[in-house]
């Protein structure tokens, strides 16, 4: 089983909630008499917060520390308000990556490009972040020199509950990040917010960039040492990884580029003591903690402890149908699978030399020989992706015995993406690197995926367009897809087309108001201080 002491806080101390059936609304939710007085006072109960604020990106409890209102808002919490779930829903559907065969309300719109801002789901991911950015606020109230010695905390406990705010603060601009790259602006609140006193304020693009840049400085000399602290929580690897991130995209973000910071970034990551993991498939394993040298932070999830059907639950379950136990759980969904021109980036989409090409097809095979979708609501067309495995690389059990529950951990940050951010910058013109170590870089990452040097490059084939392939045969199915698109300009437009783009089935290009999520129309109604995005 996995050891990870922070896994077992946060699911001791997190109401776990499951649905019985993927589409299936909760009759009930839990309620919560916790107020501050009781979940404060003492340094284990400050622990314990600690864990329910990382578990919000692993689980979809639905009520706070100190009886924080139900976000649920009537939503399916297992399709609608995980976070994991739509986070994957918003970055790859709209892509080349996943299609969906489900009519489940207005899940088809999503890779047609064509969703509204009444949609439920977009209701549920506007939702989850600025819940949890609730959550952190009222931790950071409550953390407060004054109140530790309110409750008498003192010593070793005062000053290891003073070096989480800095954890909390990178999570809340995390949080933060999302809002940002899905929608454009966001609710904004901070712990000098009280809840329930004045409607929140709105906060644009460009300022909540500098907002989250001067966030993520600001703790840097308080976090923990890179690869110091205990897996599953962040240190200061974690905060130059976004900040890394965060500068690859300036130029959407506010229409000035920071290619030159982006290396910088990236530079302080690779050179933190980072290393790939040994076997790319293994990285998304069950027992994917022993990975934890290539990440940079990743979201626990335990089979046994962090049971919901929204985190990495899902991506095994919806990514297959009969053949569940290849994917090591005990049925499947028969939901996601990707497209031919994504299956297509692979010069051999076997697995046979590019190990990272691990895709099967309705007949459960090796060869995937028929790639096209002709229905989309057929699930048996279509490449079906073979990433995520509830299977252990050694062979053991895994903790939940009837395998309805995943323990693949999701990684937010990993070496390879910062190897190629570092290439991409490069290339667009960034001081500060070389285009001879951006191709060393790359090729670490290409020999462990061909396990030789036989898929290795040269300098003469590092392209902006071979980098995008690149991230794609690297990263796919882990949240970059839309983002990486829309940088090249290739989401909305005709310059790239994948089957059923636009709800065609030869692909079409798209209004550009899909670069960005609408507001839900519910959210403005309620608060008269946030706008509506162009278009919507």
């Amino acid at each position: 089983m996995k050891n990870k002491t922070f896994k077992y806080i946060i699911g001791i101390f997190i109401v776990t909630v499951v649905t019985i059936s993927c589409a299936k609304k909760l009759d009930l939710y839990p309620t919560n008499d916790l107020t501050p007085e009781k979940a404060f006072s003492t340094a284990a109960g400050y622990k314990s917060v600690l864990a329910k604020i990382y578990g919000t990106l692993a689980i979809t409890g639905n009520s706070g520390p100190a009886g924080n209102p139900d976000i649920s808002g009537g939503l399916d919490e297992g399709s609608q308000v995980a976070f994991i779930r739509m986070f994957f829903n918003c970055n790859e559907l709209p892509t080349d990556e996943a299609v969906v065969a489900w009519n489940d309300q207005t899940i088809h719109d999503f890779h047609d490009l064509k969703w509204t801002s009444s949609d439920p789901f977009l209701k549920g991911i506007y939702a989850r972040p600025i819940y949890n950015i609730t959550l952190i606020n009222e931790y950071m109230r409550e953390s407060t020199d004054a109140k530790l010695a309110e409750r008498n905390i003192t010593g070793a406990e005062a000053a290891d509950i003073k070096k989480s705010v800095a954890e909390v603060r990178f999570l809340r601009a995390f949080n933060y990040w999302v809002m940002m790259d899905l929608f454009g602006k966001s609710t904004f609140i901070t712990e000098n917010d009280l809840v329930g006193t004045t409607l929140p304020k709105e906060i644009g693009r460009a300022d909540l960039f500098l907002y989250i840049e001067k966030e993520l400085k600001a703790i840097d000399a308080d976090l923990a040492p890179a690869k110091t602290i205990e897996y599953g929580r962040v240190d200061q690897g974690a905060a130059w990884a976004l900040l890394a991130r965060m500068y690859l995209n300036a130029g959407v973000y506010t229409g000035t580029t920071k290619y030159t910071d982006a290396i910088t970034y990236a530079k302080k990551v690779i050179g933190g003591g980072y290393s790939l993991y040994p076997g790319y498939p293994r990285v998304f394993m069950a027992d994917n903690d022993k990975a934890k040298d290539e990440f940079m932070f990743a979201v626990n999830c335990d089979g046994l402890r962090t049971q919901a059907y929204g985190n990495t639950t899902f991506f095994v379950h919806a990514a297959c149908g009969d053949e569940g136990v290849q994917y090591g759980v005990g049925g499947g969904w028969y939901g996601y699978r990707s497209t031919a021109a994504f299956v297509n980036l692979f010069a051999d989409n076997t697995g046979a030399t590019d190990k990272r090409a691990m895709f099967t097809t309705s007949k459960y095979g090796t060869s995937p020989s028929q790639l096209a979708i002709a229905d989309i609501s057929n699930f048996d067309q279509g490449p079906h992706v073979k990433k995520y495995v509830n299977l252990r690389s050694d062979g053991g059990p895994v903790s939940d015995t009837r395998k309805d529950f995943a323990d693949i951990d999701f990684p937010i940050f990993r070496l390879s993406e910062m190897y190629l951010i570092y290439a991409e910058a490069v290339l667009r013109g960034g001081a500060g690197g070389d285009i001879t170590t951006a191709v060393n870089n790359i090729n670490l990452i290409r020999s462990r995926a061909y396990g030789n040097a036989t898929g290795n490059i040269g300098a003469g084939s590092l392209t902006l367009s071979f980098v995008l392939d690149e991230r794609g045969r690297e990263l796919y199915w882990e949240g970059h897809r839309r983002t990486d698109l829309i940088r090249y300009g290739l989401l909305t437009t005709s310059t790239y087309l994948w089957p059923w783009k636009g709800g065609v089935s030869s692909g079409t290009a798209v209004d550009t108001k899909y670069n960005l999520f609408p507001i839900p129309s519910s959210n403005i109604v309620a608060n008269p201080n946030l706008t509506q995005n162009l278009g919507y």
